[in-house]
């Protein structure tokens, strides 16, 4: 297999021509490669220039010969309207983190015992396992699609399932290959798919900000947000003057061809093809060896030339990776060990409450500004009532800020010395602050809340901007100003009135033109088409995240089957303990809710209908039609929706409760109560043997 070229004339001058110009490129190619990837240029930067201005002089005469992978089409093309949105074809998952080395034991504890019970060999429990190791940077995750080896598209992770389109943009950046020449050989995938962090290496950022301030234009805060905002803009020529740098760090989605079996041996192999990757990168035995690691890269971090906030632990063997699998949106198989958040000190001015969409009231400290990692905070959290007693913080007291996993801005206590004279206590105010209703804290809970409901505009506001929201059912345009307007003026009292929205109405708000206007309404009528998941997470049930909704939208397929589920139903469902369960319950529970949930359906919001069960040949039997059966725990052979979907084939019916009507329970290893149930009812139970013989 080799990388697709620019066609070559049969004969004449331009055949010529189109030999210099390919022979250029791969010239180009080989000195970028020796350059970013192995830092041992064969050219100056002089004789480089002169080749590039060759290849363009050329490619200026002969623009049929111009392809986009050509080295000089880096400098970015025209403006783009906007980023379309790409699903990646596996997710990019998060990591899961840890901040202490008891964390990281345990991590290490639960791999050796999974890969015990995995593999049916128990000394792996006991045996090291072989990690690769390398520096978490704090940049921008990026995907790298290739075909025949040439790149053709690039997108965000995004939330991880969806991202942002930027292709256009991506291709400026200097280190990343657009085509992967010589190197890509007849074994390599058809389709592969690189993932990697876009970053700026430190002296590149005080380079632009220099060159930013220089024009009178504001810097960036930092590199992680230079990187960032130069690979989003919406000119690749921006972003083409931008200096960028990549590291790769794990393959996506493959077709064809053949790759090395273990982590590190997939990195040096990218590293071949043309990929930049982290030098700092280690194959360690154990878990203390990664500790050690740890500990020499942390007493290093400031000298590097890029900046990171913690170590990734990567199990080396796919295959054992591949056996561990994965937990809501993260690897068991990989962790990322964060370093210690950067805590500095100022002064608490003022204590405000806000009110979120569940009428939860969040006490928010306002602080005199300070450089927190890189970051002006002027607001941290505190939390709720019971922390601020814990951490003994009153206002006007000397408080010590730190950005909770470098992200997150929080008050971790109060700073040593003697406090002073004028400070006064931290009081939760006995009704809401914006609507004056009543505040409650139920017994046993930390938080308190606001009992107005959606008379509570803090509360209406809030659901709605969650509604609308990018991870939720991404209503393009409709920012937190368009929706305060929406909400506070009465307008839109529920997500379903959105959908009744037009033109005209929209125009009549603040800074909103015809322009904008129909822009909303287009979004809008996007917006009717999503998904169960989506939905699911939009509607803003309490502690359903996007995990959550996905894991509910899975198991039931449907939504009428969901809102009639009972609390002991919905426990079956992955990652639902009992009060997630009740909360879902008691949600669709409210006849108010089913009401919002029936006038969305009514204006046209819908998603796919789930995958209906293969229909018999004409002539055969369903020969499980009329059983109902009850699936709970887990079963080696399978999932438990390939079994549910297995049995539904056969035609038995399956259900998430117990009750006199069912057939059977089939029990997996680790059942839930469904099986005590059962029992009381002397209902048969029966074991993964007995569903093969079903399935038979």
């Amino acid at each position: 297999m080799t990388a697709s070229k620019a066609p070559v004339p049969e004969a004449g001058p331009s055949a010529a021509a189109a030999a210099r110009i390919e022979a250029l490129r791969r010239q180009i190619e080989h000195h970028n490669y020796r350059y970013y990837v192995l830092d041992d240029p064969e050219v100056s930067d002089a004789e480089f220039d002169v080749l590039m201005r060759e290849l363009q002089k050329l490619e200026d005469e002969h623009p049929e010969l111009v392809s986009t992978d050509s080295p000089t089409q880096r400098v970015g093309g025209a403006p783009a309207a906007g980023f379309a949105t790409v699903r990646h074809r596996l997710p990019m998952l998060s990591l899961a983190n840890g901040f202490d080395v008891d964390e990281i034991h345990d991590f290490d504890r639960r791999v050796r015992e999974r890969l015990a019970k995995q593999t049916g060999d128990p000394a792996r429990s006991e045996a090291a396992v072989t990690y690769m190791a390398e520096p978490k940077l704090d940049g921008l995750a990026i995907s790298l699609i290739y075909e025949n080896g040439r790149l053709v598209q690039a997108a965000t992770r995004g939330d991880g399932e969806t991202g942002e389109d930027v292709t256009a943009n991506v291709r400026t950046v200097r280190p990343i290959p657009l085509h992967l020449g010589d190197r890509f050989t007849d074994d390599a995938p058809q389709v592969l798919e690189v993932r990697g962090e876009v970053f700026m290496r430190r002296a590149d950022f005080e380079r632009l900000n220099a060159g930013l301030e220089a024009e009178g234009q504001r810097g960036f805060m930092n590199p992680r947000n230079a990187a960032a905002g130069s690979l989003r803009q919406l000119d690749p020529q921006v972003t083409a003057r931008r200096p960028l740098s990549f590291f790769a760090y794990s393959v996506g989605f493959v077709e064809g061809g053949t790759l090395p079996d273990t982590q590190s041996g997939t990195l040096d192999w990218l590293r071949e093809l043309g990929f930049p990757a982290c030098p700092e990168r280690e194959v360690l035995e154990g878990v203390e060896a990664c500790l050690d690691y740890y500990e020499r890269l942390a007493a290093r971090r400031a000298g590097l030339d890029y900046e990171i906030d913690g170590i990734v632990y990567k199990v080396d063997a796919l295959a054992d990776q591949q056996a561990l699998g994965f937990v809501s949106r993260a690897p068991r198989w990989a962790i990322a060990h964060k370093f210690p958040a950067e805590e500095r000190t100022t002064t608490l001015r003022n204590v405000e409450f806000r009110v979120g969409r569940t009428g939860a009231l969040t006490p928010v400290a306002r602080l005199e500004p300070v450089l927190v990692g890189g970051v002006m905070v002027s607001n941290a959290t505190l939390h709720n009532m019971d922390e601020i007693a814990r951490k003994d913080v009153r206002i006007g007291d000397r408080v010590i800020v730190r950005r909770a996993g470098d992200v997150i801005p929080e008050v971790v206590g109060r700073a040593g010395g003697e406090r002073p004279a004028d400070t006064r206590a931290i009081e939760m105010p006995v009704s809401c602050p914006e609507c004056d209703s009543h505040i409650e804290r139920p017994e046993g809970e930390a938080v308190a809340r606001c009992t107005g409901g959606l008379v509570c505009p803090a509360q209406r506001r809030e659901s709605l901007k969650h509604f609308v929201s990018r991870r939720a059912m991404d209503i393009e345009g409709f920012g937190e100003k368009i929706i305060e307007q929406l909400a506070d003026g009465g307008i839109v009292q529920s997500p379903a009135d959105l959908f009744a929205l037009d033109a005209e109405r929209l125009e009549a708000l603040e800074r909103v033109g015809p322009k904008l206007a129909a822009n909303l309404v287009n979004a809008l009528e996007q917006a009717r088409e999503t998904t169960l998941a989506r939905f699911i997470f939009a509607l803003g049930i309490r502690e359903v995240g996007e995990v959550t909704a996905r894991n509910l939208a899975t198991y039931y397929g449907d939504l009428d089957a969901l809102m009639q589920a009972d609390a002991e139903a919905l426990q079956e469902v992955p990652d639902v303990g009992p009060i997630v369960a009740e909360h879902i319950a008691n949600f669709f529970a409210e006849p108010h809710n089913r009401d919002v949930i029936q006038a969305l359906r009514d204006a046209g919001v819908h998603w796919p209908d789930p995958p209906r069960p293969q229909a018999a040949e004409p002539g055969d039997a369903a020969p499980l039609a009329g059983n109902t059966y009850v699936l709970t725990g887990s079963f080696d052979t399978m999932t438990r929706d390939e079994a549910k979907a297995a049995l539904e084939a056969r035609g038995a019916k399956i259900t998430g409760s117990v009750s006199k009507k069912t057939t059977a329970v089939i029990a997996g290893a680790d059942p839930g109560s469904k099986v005590t149930k059962a029992e009381s009812l002397d209902i048969p139970i029966l074991g993964p043997d007995d569903l093969a013989q079903l399935l038979a």
